[in-house]
């Protein structure tokens, strides 16, 4: 008898015991409908073998080392015990462009011998570009992130012969762009490159700090006469943005994104006008102006993994208020005076425009 009763209180300190080593927790599976639903389970915290897990409570599992980590159902899972996401935290892009800008409408001017010049009939051409882009997500459900930017398009422009009777001369066009960025990002749903589940359409919002150049140079070079003129104008756009990024799952693992930023800046601009008659002029003019700049990136991203991803799309930049050489071109050469080559004149738009493909990494 007393055998018996050492028995079953053996049996009932190990059931206690049995018990304690079970963690409750939460798993989710797919129905017949496919909707996600949440059952409890019991998990022992003695895994023996890779297995999978989602969504469970636990502080004491780094799941970013964790060899098994994977995903399931729609949602972020782990070997171990914790809700944090497995999801890669740094990501890294690069990507070509092939741009151009519009041009506004452009001066007449007369030169030495009667010489008839337009800037007009210096176009811009479609030059070629680079876009590249660091960041890296933050927090335990990776909802920030951090981002840095850098893209430009160099030498728009191109040259075209001025000729009036017997006088000739060249025109020249040369226009560069650079455009810096950092960004601060929030993904209050998900990150849409990952498919999760049903959840095929997201936002993510974005907020950062903007510096944006254009400089813009026409020379002219009268090859009958010693005169040449050359005119380069700066617009330096600095300030605080905001924006949002629109995700649509189209087809699986594909994506239709629209990123939209709106920029209201500060604008450094300033003119440098240096003539050769002879003699040489050199006048730099400068203005402080407020001036807005808008873009829109319309593309078609295919995740191939969840690390690597490629796209194609069009960007369209719009800036607005700045100064541009045409309109600081004097309308007769050589100019009589350094003062007809003083001041700035602003209050002109551009369209920036043009193709980008690329691929991005994260890690």
């Amino acid at each position: 008898m007393a055998s018996l009763y050492q028995k079953v209180v053996a049996f009932l300190l190990l059931s206690l015991l049995w018990e304690a080593s079970w963690l409750q927790a939460d798993d989710y599976v797919l129905d017949e409908s496919g909707q996600l639903v949440e059952i409890p389970i019991l998990i022992s915290d003695e895994l023996m073998g890779p297995t999978l897990f989602v969504g469970i409570d636990g502080e004491n599992c780094d799941s970013y080392a964790d060899n098994w980590c994977q995903r399931y159902g729609g949602e972020s899972s782990c070997i171990g015990l914790p809700r944090k996401q497995c999801w890669p935290r740094w990501f890294a892009s690069a990507s070509g462009l092939v741009m151009t800008r519009s041009l506004p409408d452009g001066n007449t001017s007369t030169g030495p011998g009667g010489l008839s010049v337009s800037t007009r009939s210096a176009s811009a051409s479609w030059p070629g570009g680079l876009d590249l882009k660091l960041g890296r997500w933050f927090g335990e459900r990776q909802e920030h992130a951090i981002e840095l930017i850098y893209w430009g398009v160099y030498n728009i422009g191109s040259s075209a012969p001025q000729q009036t009777g017997g006088t000739s001369g060249v025109l020249s066009r040369s226009d560069t762009i650079n455009n810096i960025e950092i960004n601060w990002l929030y993904a209050p749903r998900t990150r849409p490159e990952f498919h999760q589940g049903n959840k095929r359409v997201n936002w993510m919002w974005l907020a950062g700090f903007r510096f944006f150049q254009l400089e813009d140079q026409l020379s002219l070079d009268v090859t009958s006469s010693t005169f040449d003129l050359e005119t380069s104008t700066n617009n330096n756009l600095f300030g605080g943005q905001i924006g949002g990024r629109f995700d649509w799952e189209i087809a699986p693992r594909m994506r239709f994104v629209v990123l939209k930023k709106f920029l209201l800046a500060g604008n450094a601009s300033s003119n440098r006008a240096i003539q050769n008659n002879g003699g040489t002029t050199d006048v730099r003019s400068t203005a402080d102006v407020f001036s807005w700049l808008g873009s829109v990136d319309t593309s078609v991203a295919w995740d191939l993994t969840d690390r690597w991803s490629l796209w194609l799309g069009y960007r369209v930049v719009g800036v607005g208020n700045i100064a541009q050489a045409d309109g600081q071109w004097p309308s007769i050469l050589p100019a009589p005076s350094a003062a007809s080559l003083q001041g700035i004149t602003t209050g002109s738009e551009s369209i920036i425009h043009g193709a980008f493909a690329g691929f991005e990494s994260r890690y």
